[in-house]
């Protein structure tokens, strides 16, 4: 299993969100490749990036700030929020070099889309988050909940040859109240997706109980801004088998 340090974009600035309320933000940084370059330093294997004022509005507004950040570090950096075309997909793998691109709302909204991006560019590159509330799908930056159950959402793209997807609990994200362990072993139970563990971590026991029950990654964000982990020495303490994915 891979730490993976998160940095969510809003105008430019570092954020975190309260359970995904826009009107709820912390601002952590207005240099947010500095960040990544901090985490890249702690022995950070893998970046998360999440563009929220795309996810909302379904435009890359923070992409200058995204390249930023590739041009900053080496280490493989995955992209989310907004994409929702082939062109914006290919903006983010083939120009500006990010490794893979989270897959939302488009998923849901354009399976058509998905599939085509998978044959382009194989499930390495095409990862999938799926945001549950209450059960429920949502979307457009959790702002729309769907009435698409998770687990049939996660079975569905598990038959469309997904591999990767990063499922959050969006009433545990930013509350460090830990992250929903029960969903994640119905997801393990039901499909054999390589499941990502993101929303809620709270400290380090988090991210080994999540090491022990064999996810693939774990992503961290608010505890580490809060100082409730020490990234540097979790990354550390797990084995050094483990390898990006």
């Amino acid at each position: 299993m891979i730490i993976i340090p998160a940095i969510d974009l809003k105008n430019g600035e570092a954020v975190r969100l309260y359970k995904g309320d826009y009107q709820q933000k912390t601002v952590y940084s207005s240099s947010p490749e500095m960040l990544a370059q901090a985490f890249e330093n702690m022995g950070a294997m893998y970046l998360h990036v999440v563009d929220l004022d795309g996810a909302k509005d379904g435009m890359t507004t923070n992409i200058e700030t995204i390249k930023k950040i590739r041009n900053t570090i080496s280490i493989p950096i995955e992209v989310g929020g907004g994409i929702r075309d082939a062109r914006t997909v290919s903006l983010y793998l083939d120009e500006i070099g990010i490794n893979r691109v989270i897959l939302g709302t488009a998923a849901i909204q354009n399976p058509d889309f998905l599939k085509a991006m998978l044959k382009q560019y194989g499930a390495q590159k095409i990862v999938v988050g799926v945001d549950i509330k209450d059960g429920y799908v949502s979307t457009s930056g959790w702002l729309v909940q769907t009435q698409v159950h998770y687990l049939d959402f996660l079975k569905t793209l598990e038959k469309m040859g997904v591999q990767y997807v990063i499922c959050t609990d969006i009433s545990k994200d930013g509350t460090l109240q830990g992250p929903s362990f029960d969903i994640y072993q119905q997801i393990k139970d039901t499909t054999s997706l390589r499941c990502i563990v993101s929303g809620g971590v709270k400290d380090r026991n988090d991210v080994l109980e999540a090491y022990r029950q064999g996810y693939e990654g774990c992503i961290v964000g608010k505890a580490y801004y809060e100082g409730k982990i020490d990234l540097k020495e979790v990354i550390e303490c797990l084995p050094k088998e483990s390898s990006p994915v």
